[in-house]
């Protein structure tokens, strides 16, 4: 429970930097008013807040978690949101549906259905069909999640270092199918036989100087994005990466004043074809 807890305080704590281009991805779906959704994989619920705003107050969205703790938490975060009426959650698994065919307009999935397929390959190709089945035929499939960031301006080898461990590759790991990657969904979802298929990356940016929250998003990020790192790191780069990237270090980078970082996210979308 210790675990579950602290990944939601993270991913609470992530949304000033992360939530603007969810927006931006959500906004380009171009959802219709008054639609019906599935957010599956929807975590603690943060986006089916976002996809409840755009479907407007005569929408509603289904969010979709394999995990009870999450749920527990998605379900008071929005019985005192504004949208409450609007969003409904229910336990389940994501390669198996617990819903008829046909039954939402859309379908979004966030760093779940195809972020971990080269680890779990049925969060794959499964899933997608999964996800394809359960969404009315011209109705909207899309799969978004992570895709690149520069974090340490000045220090691009230092980067590149981290980068190369395990958990910078995670969740694709050496030796997994090039095929698995994320950044291959194009030909996925053409394999599940959706229409229109196009990809979009949408761009993420901190500068300087910080916000406390937005500092406490990217201290929370740097944690995220490279946990137990220092095990294989060289002597010289675990200096570094004391020094640069822990927020108790005076020369943590996120003091520098003139810090700058991106990130990308990247979405995958189709049609279901009647």
């Amino acid at each position: 429970m210790t675990d579950t807890n602290d990944y939601i305080r993270k991913m609470a704590a992530s949304q000033p930097l992360v939530q603007p281009t969810v927006r931006a991805a959500i906004q380009a779906l171009g959802l219709p008013a008054a639609s019906r959704g599935l957010d599956a994989g929807c975590g603690i619920g943060l986006q089916s807040l976002l996809l409840a705003q755009a479907v407007g107050p005569n929408g509603h969205v289904t969010g979709l978690d394999i995990s009870a703790e999450f749920l527990v938490y998605a379900e008071q975060m929005v019985k005192e949101s504004p949208f409450a009426e609007q969003i409904s959650f229910r336990e389940g698994d994501v390669r198996h549906l617990p819903f008829d065919d046909g039954v939402f307009d859309w379908a979004w999935s966030s760093d779940c259905v195809g972020y971990g397929a080269a680890m779990e390959p049925s969060l794959g190709l499964p899933a997608l069909k999964e996800l394809a089945r359960v969404v009315k035929p011209g109705g909207t499939l899309a799969i978004y999640a992570w895709s690149s960031e520069t974090l340490l301006p000045g220090y691009p080898l230092l980067e590149a270092h981290l980068d190369a461990t395990a958990p910078g590759l995670a969740p694709f790991a050496p030796g997994k199918d090039p095929d698995l990657h994320f950044l291959r969904a194009l030909g996925w979802l053409g394999e599940v036989g959706l229409e229109d298929v196009k990809a979009q990356t949408f761009v993420g940016e901190a500068a300087a100087p910080l916000s406390d929250a937005l500092r406490q998003a990217l201290v929370e990020l740097f944690e995220m994005r490279w946990p137990g790192v220092e095990a294989e790191l060289s002597e010289e780069d675990r200096a570094e990466y004391r020094r640069l990237c822990l927020p108790q270090s005076p020369d943590l980078i996120l003091n520098d004043a003139d810090y700058y970082a991106f990130f990308t996210c990247t979405m995958f979308s189709g049609t279901v074809a009647a």
